[in-house]
């Protein structure tokens, strides 16, 4: 994620900010990829805190507009929650705008969020069809390190539920490719496996024991469907992790220049080895303050041809270039 400027007078803008330092407000376009200080801003401001523009005044911004189903505000805590849900939301897209997805230039299909609170019992996480299903629940933190912990899934945030369950959605608007399906069935294996049958099978008997040699985490190999949510998720977190790098002023040596970027890095093969060569340092940065690893996940040489794969698709954007 990039560190923007400041549209009215010194200093810089991170991606979530609603005012300059002086508290002059300003607001996100997302189209540009720049702060603009006058509205109109989104609907959503005061609510939620979206940071976002509008395209007129009392409109939704472009993300928010995405969601067609909000949580019920009487829940405690949901409208707090739906808040850091939404944010999430709004940098997964910003991603995965910089390679044209979801943006007005896309002609497909966007997705729709229905964005659920929870009273007794976990509120499903999931894609149908288009729709994007997120229990906003996992904003709070003593919930989601419960689920942590009770689904050794150390790593579960927000930012990377949101970047799974689009990455199903984007397979979804791949599918009604015809050059798509023979070229994710020869790496991925066929999705027309029964779903519901694999899940009882990885709930039963766990994950195959070589399956790190395979898959980039245990779940991944559940499900053909599965395999490509995670692999798509870990390309986003590495391409981001990558970028976020960058704009905080840092170097490396693996970097290939002054001016790369990941976003705009067409060989696959690089910017996996770039982003993996930069995860491996956090992560000894990390470990001097006795903190877990960043980015803990073994890179196989199988799992590198997928996340090549999944870079190959998405880098041509949503027209498929």
């Amino acid at each position: 994620m990039q560190v923007f400027d400041n549209p009215v007078g010194s200093g810089s803008l991170w991606f979530h900010n609603l005012t300059t330092a002086d508290g002059t407000p300003v607001g996100y376009d997302s189209q540009a990829r720049a702060f603009v200080p006058m509205p109109p801003f989104c609907t959503n401001r005061e609510r939620i805190g979206c940071n976002w523009i509008a395209p007129q005044e009392g409109a939704f911004c472009r993300s928010c507009a995405m969601t067609a189903l909000a949580p019920d505000p009487s829940i405690q805590n949901a409208v707090a929650n739906w808040a850091q849900t939404e944010a999430a939301k709004r940098w997964a897209l910003d991603n995965l705008g910089q390679w044209h997805w979801f943006r007005p230039e896309d002609p497909g299909a966007p997705p729709v969020f229905h964005m659920l609170a929870e009273l007794d019992k976990p509120a499903p996480m999931g894609h149908a069809e288009g729709v994007v299903t997120i229990s906003v629940a996992e904003a709070d933190p003593v919930v989601r390190t419960t689920r942590q912990q009770r689904l050794n899934e150390p790593y579960r945030t927000m930012i990377g539920h949101m970047r799974h369950e689009i990455a199903h959605m984007l397979w979804w608007r791949l599918s009604l490719r015809d050059d798509f399906m023979d070229a994710f069935r020869a790496m991925f294996g066929d999705e027309r496996d029964d779903y519901a049958d694999a899940l009882k099978r990885h709930y039963k008997n766990g994950p195959p024991e070589d399956w790190q040699q395979h898959f980039l985490t245990s779940y991944a190999s559940t499900h053909p469907h599965e395999d490509w949510a995670e692999t798509t998720a870990h390309l986003l977190h590495l391409t981001d992790l990558t970028d976020s790098f960058i704009a905080a002023g840092m170097s490396s040596a693996d970097l290939p220049g002054t001016n790369w970027g990941p976003y705009t890095e067409t060989d696959s093969e690089r910017l996996i080895h770039v982003a993996a060569a930069v995860a491996v340092g956090i992560n000894h940065t990390n470990r001097s303050m006795g903190l877990q690893d960043l980015y803990p996940f073994m890179l196989a040489p199988s799992t590198h041809h997928k996340l090549a794969f999944v870079h190959d698709w998405l880098r041509r954007g949503a027209q498929g270039r």
